[in-house]
């Protein structure tokens, strides 16, 4: 299910929400699909229990999954999901295009490379 890198720089509970999100974006975990537990999931990847409880949190707060009490941990609607990961990307675009801008690159650059990345995709899908 879940790849870890101990020698990965990034925490291990960020390793955990990356690999759930992935899981859940491929539709590898169906919409409303139960998630292993918190302790069973510690176990199968032998790390605290914690990091697995604080990834799920971070993961709900984030619209990726639900909690019921006494139910366990379940996956969000695809749609949802999809919504929820399009609105986080776009605020990292945003973010970066008004990083380029203060780096002087224009409208027009950002066009180009927008329609040549729309370009490959349509070559890629052809």
């Amino acid at each position: 299910m879940l790849q870890l890198n101990y020698r990965d720089a990034k925490p291990i509970y960020e390793q955990i929400k990356e690999g759930i999100r992935h899981l859940l974006l491929t539709n590898a975990i169906a919409a409303d699909e139960k998630l292993p537990s918190v302790r069973e999931l510690a176990s199968t990847l032998a790390i605290n229990p914690n990091t697995i409880q604080r990834a799920y949190r971070e993961l709900e707060a984030e619209g990726y999954v639900y909690s019921m009490k006494g139910k366990g941990t379940f996956a969000s609607s695809t749609d949802f999901i999809h919504k929820s990961r399009a609105q986080e990307l776009l605020t990292e675009f945003d973010d970066v295009v008004e990083e380029l801008f203060v780096l002087d690159v224009t409208k027009e650059e950002l066009g180009c490379r927008m329609e040549n990345l729309e370009q490959g995709r349509l070559v890629e899908n052809g």
